[in-house]
């Protein structure tokens, strides 16, 4: 089983992006009224590639309260679905299907990802792991669980077709 600190690389990851656009800035890289060289958008947490900085990742709105662990589940799997249109499908689920990941999501109280941990790991198409972390960290902070029972973990399981698009199976019905 693999774990992934999710703080540590986001730190790691903010250090880096901090050194790198202090050293690439320029006057002219700056906008009007920006004397400063402005501040850039807090870097997403590694877990071994950062994923595509692309119109894939999406504004999501702010995530609704939740009052139940069955709530929390229905909204992380559709923030999940918003967040990566691109690589997501919602009909039919195919048979055989290519691989079954499954993640636990360990949340803070705010809802943001405390740690993933990989539960289940795909026999073949190994690199739909990463597919699925980052599709879940595309898609937090998940809602308040700070009123919910602890621990403050979840699990989800993507189900992926041959074309690596998944479908969480929580909107499976």
């Amino acid at each position: 089983m693999r774990c992934i600190d999710l703080r540590r690389a986001a730190v790691a990851c903010a250090v880096l992006t901090a050194l790198v656009l202090a050293a690439c800035s320029t006057k002219q890289d700056r906008g009007p009224g920006e004397a400063g060289g402005g501040r850039a958008p807090p870097p997403s947490p590694i877990v071994t590639a950062s994923p595509p900085a692309d119109a894939a990742h999406r504004a999501l709105p702010p995530p609704r309260s939740v009052r139940s662990w069955a709530e929390l589940r229905q909204q992380a799997a559709e923030r999940i679905v918003a967040a990566n249109p691109e690589i997501t499908y919602v009909g039919a689920v195919p048979d055989p299907l290519l691989a079954i990941p499954v993640l636990e999501i360990e949340l803070h109280g705010d809802g943001s990802i405390r740690r993933i941990e990989v539960l289940r790991e795909p026999r073949q198409a190994k690199e739909t792991i990463k597919i699925a972390v980052d599709a879940v960290r595309r898609a937090a902070p998940f809602g308040d669980v700070s009123r919910l029972p602890r621990p403050w973990k979840f699990a989800e399981t993507f189900l992926f077709d041959d074309a690596r698009k998944f479908k969480p199976r929580t909107l499976e019905r």
